[in-house]
């Protein structure tokens, strides 16, 4: 087995460089180098992500006035979150109580402050991502108290903001001593797109080929190392619903982040698990499906099947990506039985065939090393 990938300290240096630092990746947007990032901790370390969160609707309903929702919407896997180091998620709804449905709009998702931000709290939540096509459901209003209510509990909130300069900007949270930058992306809902001066979400194309993503994303990317983390992820809200595979472009961007000094790539929309792929030892996660919600039961997809990703650092060291079964059983998640997980270990495999990705059995879920190719 190759090695593990061990982290080593950012710098900006230029091209002459290049060849004395390996593993280093030449910027071609500034014809700089980013270095990836050190760890200082010699402890072992799990840092949760889980797709769509989605405390709407009615999971609203069934839990806002429930003394016990906080928890229990979190179900058998409440002290599994727990027992994490810290959690990402993507938030698919806004938290506020104010605001009128968008016109035009399906479906509008609004959880009630009065429980949903001690629902995230309790479940460990470190980071919600922002960016998605449900943050504007109930207007700008609304909007703009989501990340208001949750850096309330500390939550750090990303991907969404007052204007586009707010909504690009990363996030900063520590976890387990550990200095974590968050970026969140999404290339869906354009009319939900933050402005100069007005309220939306973080988009742009995430095509790495287009100015505006190299632009927007490369500026928020940049600010990010700047600040000089021992770990940058970047959650991504990508593509259409319903596909099992991620696109060409989705792939080539998520190489593209890689190449430009993220760590940890955490993709969502399609509302189905996708595959695994691990590049340049950095795990690439292209859909973590639905955690909760109470989406129905689309036919031949099973989006209501999942997994908890967990991040392990041993040492320093970018180790594994671990993943525990979980099934979302209509507004509450709990850990899978062991048919369900049957079915969630052989599709996770066959979706990540295409990537060569090394997956070994660990109990009833399954464990993917991060390995260098040096």
């Amino acid at each position: 087995m190759r090695p593990s990938v061990p982290l080593t300290r950012r710098a900006a240096l230029t091209g002459a460089a290049l060849t004395a630092l390996p593993g280093c990746v030449r910027d071609e947007t500034d014809a700089s180098v980013s270095c990836p990032p050190s760890v200082p901790t010699d402890e072992s370390l799990r840092i949760g992500f889980v797709g769509d969160v989605m405390l709407g609707r009615s999971v609203d309903e069934r839990w806002r006035a429930d003394p016990d929702g906080p928890t229990a919407v979190w179900g058998s896997m409440f002290d599994r979150l727990q027992s994490l180091d810290g959690l990402v998620a993507n938030l698919e709804c806004c938290i506020s109580d104010r605001g009128e449905p968008r016109p035009g709009r399906t479906y509008h998702f609004r959880a009630s402050p009065d429980w949903a931000v001690s629902a995230l709290d309790r479940a460990g939540v470190s980071c919600a991502g922002l960016a998605n096509n449900h943050l504007l459901d109930f207007g700008p209003e609304a909007l703009i108290e989501t990340p208001s209510h949750l850096r309330g509990e500390e939550i750090a909130a990303v991907g969404a903001g007052e204007s586009r300069e707010n909504a690009f900007e990363p996030a900063f949270v520590e976890i387990g001593g550990l200095s974590v930058a968050v970026v969140a992306v999404t290339d869906q809902s354009p009319s939900y797109a933050a402005g100069r001066d007005s309220p939306g979400t973080a988009y742009a194309p995430l095509d790495p080929n287009h100015p505006l993503t190299r632009r927007r994303v490369g500026g928020a990317l940049a600010a990010a190392r700047d600040a000089d983390p021992d770990l940058l992820v970047v959650t991504a809200h990508w593509g259409p619903n319903w596909v099992t595979e991620p696109t060409e472009t989705r792939r080539k961007f998520a190489h593209w982040l890689v190449d430009h000094g993220v760590d940890v790539v955490h993709g969502h929309s399609a509302h189905v698990i996708q595959g695994i792929e691990v590049y340049r030892g950095r795990p690439i996660m292209y859909d973590t499906g639905n955690f909760v919600d109470d989406y129905a039961i689309k036919d031949g997809y099973r989006n209501d099947r999942s997994f908890l990703f967990e991040l392990r650092i041993e040492d320093g060291t970018l180790v594994a990506l671990e993943l525990t079964p979980v099934e979302n059983a209509y507004t509450q998640v709990g850990r899978a039985d062991e048919g369900v997980a049957e079915w969630l270990r052989a599709t996770l495999r066959e979706r990540s065939r295409a990537f060569e990705t090394t997956i070994e059995r660990d109990g009833d879920g399954l464990r993917v090393p991060l390995t260098c190719d040096e």
